[in-house]
């Protein structure tokens, strides 16, 4: 399944935006991509149902329905039902929200469709790029009150002189002692940038091993954090799909999150949706896309399949949990105690391990009645790694995704034979690393999390001046679900 999200925002008030969309026959005339196009069995444009016919100015012809229409949302949806283009099970969503800020609209285009193998890329392409970005700039040009039409917007007032704040920086690799805060500011957004001052603060374990110097993320003096929530204070030239005064999220590289104000790039930053509160965003934006990209992408996971996660307790491993039995898989917990085994088997685990006289391999086998875990989540490395290659079912796979006890070291690949495993080692930023896979990726998760597939749960809350804190907390085990820090008001700026 492809899935597409495209947004943008138009300089022109959102009912002269609507006028145009919501004549579902009425894109022939302002389309670059369309001919002509005429509605079938003398059906009104807006009627639920309605049909249109129309040809591409390639001469390739499309038929598509209205699945849905709201001028109180001003949303409207609808599917392709023939096409000599081959997008298989279309279904788009139009969507309009006013923006107060100079009375604009912001308008998102997303859709969902199956394509032949081997041809998705081409084809991804071809809806996003010829379909709705060329549509966007077609209604811009057609509406926008200031010329010209496609001109880039620029950094707003309030982008003429540097934001003051306070960031919790590292002067080398060492324990969580070495990370202090400092007075720093935040420039002008230049071109792709936004400039955001955050509100809530995801704390990960890839946060350690930054500071550790275990990953080479972060060259000090610098400040850790790849993952955070806030408000766009403004854009530079060429961001479109963001506005001032926006709630966004992020979770991606370079580090630098661990800070009340940052200007960064802009590509991977994600709008957020109404249901999705920042400090949800901060504890689960990071941790909810690598569950997606684990579950749908290393590995899809499959009904009736056996699921071992360790950690099943903390923020990944819950969102693997219930996740996993959505998709119609049994999960094993592996876990330290009985407190966090509650937690996990309240997050979908059908059964939970624990330390004991009998081996982690031993037990997830007497569960399976001696065939072993069909997929492993296993994001504890060094202490783990030899238990999980033993528990895989034949044919197995293993994905390890963590080394929180440390790297798992060398291994002879002759070992994986005795069960025909398949090992991964995924890496976040490989599956992130475009605003294309961030927006299939994001759009998935947020959907999971509104229709309650998913719960996201901040188990910890600490000021930002008190990343040290959580940290130890964190390395320590003593957390559950996710962690997050606050900044706050006294906290911006060191005198």
């Amino acid at each position: 399944m492809v899935a597409i999200s495209r947004s943008t925002i138009i300089d022109a008030p959102i009912a002269a935006v609507w006028e145009i969309l919501r004549d579902f026959n009425g894109h022939d005339r302002w389309h670059p991509a369309v001919d002509r196009s005429a509605l079938e069995e003398g059906r009104k444009t807006d009627q639920i149902g309605s049909v249109r016919n129309f040809v591409l100015d390639g001469g390739e012809r499309i038929r598509e329905r209205l699945l849905s229409l709201s001028d109180k949302d001003r949303r409207l949806r609808y599917a392709i039902v023939e096409s000599d283009v081959p997008l298989m099970n279309y279904v788009a969503e139009v969507a309009l929200k006013p923006v107060t800020d100079g009375d604009r609209t912001f308008w998102s285009w997303t859709s969902k469709f199956e394509t032949p193998e081997g041809r998705e890329r081409e084809l991804a392409q071809l809806v996003a790029e010829g379909v709705y970005d060329a549509g966007f700039e077609a209604v811009r040009a057609r509406v926008e009150r200031h010329q010209p039409a496609l001109s880039a917007p620029t950094p707003s007032a309030s982008g003429a002189a540097a934001i003051d704040g306070m960031a919790m920086v590292i002067e080398r690799h060492g324990g969580p002692e070495e990370l202090h805060p400092v007075a720093v500011s935040a420039p002008p957004p230049g071109p792709g940038e936004l400039r955001l001052r955050h509100t809530a603060i995801g704390v990960n374990f890839i946060d350690i091993y930054s500071r550790s110097g275990a990953f080479d993320l972060l060259q000090p003096p610098g400040a850790p954090g790849m993952e955070a929530a806030g408000v766009v204070v403004d854009v530079g030239p060429g961001v479109r799909h963001l506005r001032p005064g926006q709630r966004v999220a992020y979770a991606c590289p370079p580090v630098g999150a661990y800070a009340s104000v940052r200007t960064m790039a802009a590509a991977l930053v994600v709008a957020l949706p109404d249901s999705i509160d920042d400090e949800m965003a901060a504890g689960g934006l990071l941790k909810g896309m690598s569950a997606e990209f684990l579950l749908h992408r290393v590995r899809e996971i499959r009904k009736g399949e056996t699921v071992l996660v360790y950690a099943p307790a903390g923020g990944v491993g819950r969102l693997l949990c219930q996740w996993a039995t959505h998709l119609g898989a049994t999960v094993i917990g592996a876990t330290s105690s009985e407190e966090k085994a509650r937690l996990a088997r309240a997050a979908g685990a059908r059964h939970v391990i624990l330390p004991g006289t009998t081996s982690l391999e031993e037990q997830v086998r007497s569960l399976t009645q001696g065939r072993g875990a069909d997929v492993i989540y296993d994001a504890v490395g060094r202490d783990s790694f030899a238990h999980s290659v033993a528990a895989l079912a034949p044919c197995g796979h293993l994905v390890s995704f963590g080394q929180a006890s440390g790297p798992v070291g060398s291994w002879d690949i002759g070992t994986l034979a005795a069960s025909s495993a398949t090992i991964s080692r995924p890496n976040f930023a490989h599956y992130t690393d475009t605003p294309e896979k961030v927006a299939a990726i994001t759009e998935r998760l947020f959907d999971a999390i509104e229709r309650r597939v998913i719960t996201v749960e901040i188990g910890r809350r600490y000021p930002l001046s008190a990343a040290a804190e959580a940290h130890r907390a964190l390395e320590s085990r003593q957390t559950t679900a996710s962690t997050i820090l606050i900044p706050n008001e006294n906290e911006e700026g060191i005198r």
